[in-house]
């Protein structure tokens, strides 16, 4: 993808995954407790760190615990630099007990497809005019976090390959079938919050449970969402342009991923 984002009004030097990253930045609250995951998520709560969330604490799968942004950018969750000054490193399964007990405010996960009640497949997908299935990765921890975390944030490219009316199989479950599904499934707390795509970011009805349109990124239209969504797409009377990265948001953003691996970006 061009590392600038374009269209016949708007040029701007940001790539969209750098805009993903700053918009999920804002949903991190200072002093939550957080479920990183790695990549673009992982830069997201960098970002919050080092501006408006220094009290947020990371929680990473392998039991490493954080209360401090790591010195410099690292490509695993068991690199030295995240080891490196760490609150605790501790084991998986004491990680894992957090999203039980439900003391993690935010959980972080994306998938391979996502329908319009915020539901992810990380496990197999059918390809079109062919037989059976063809496997992915499968859960991880996508599946505890979708359903213990007090709130979710999906973050996945918009293609309509991967916004479907219904996915191939519910890896981490988001509202089900819409409505009360997450209470019936006796799912007690948490639910999908936001969707940040390479286009927009999608919330969700608060009585129906489905996804709507709530901001385009600047140059996109509203037709081009809809039109790479599987489903009729709602769309916020209210829909608002996404805020673009400001300068010192990107500044941290490309420290942590100087070579642009996860975002996108190039040097002049």
């Amino acid at each position: 993808m061009d590392a600038l984002i374009s269209s016949a009004n708007v040029v701007v030097d940001y790539t969209p995954q750098e805009l993903m990253v700053a918009a999920a930045a804002r949903e991190i609250a200072d002093g939550e407790l957080v479920f990183v995951g790695m990549r673009l998520p992982l830069l997201a709560f960098l970002l919050a760190k080092r501006t408006h969330a220094p009290s947020a604490l990371g929680l990473f799968e392998n039991g490493v615990i954080r209360d401090t942004a790591a010195p410099h950018g690292f490509m695993t969750m068991g690199d030295p630099v995240n080891l490196t000054y760490a609150l605790k490193c501790t084991e998986m399964k004491e990680i894992m007990a957090y999203l039980q007990r439900g003391r993690v405010n935010l959980g972080f996960v994306g998938g391979a497809e996502i329908d319009r009640f915020g539901n992810l497949n990380t496990s197999m997908i059918r390809r079109p005019g062919e037989d059976g299935f063809v496997r992915l990765p499968g859960s991880g921890g996508g599946a505890d976090i979708a359903c213990l975390a007090q709130r979710l944030l999906i973050i996945m490219a918009h293609e309509k390959r991967r916004f479907k009316e219904k996915v191939s199989y519910i890896t981490s479950p988001g509202y089900g079938d819409g409505g009360d599904w997450r209470t019936g499934a006796g799912l007690i707390r948490g639910g999908p919050k936001a969707v940040i795509t390479t286009m927009g970011i999608l919330r969700f009805d608060l009585e129906t449970r489905e996804a709507f349109l709530s901001s385009i990124h600047p140059g996109v239209t509203v037709e081009e969402v809809k039109a790479n969504t599987g489903w009729d797409l709602k769309v916020s009377t209210e829909v608002s342009v996404t805020r673009a990265p400001a300068e010192a948001e990107l500044a941290v953003i490309r420290e942590y991923d100087p070579q642009g691996h996860w975002t996108g970006w190039r040097k002049p």
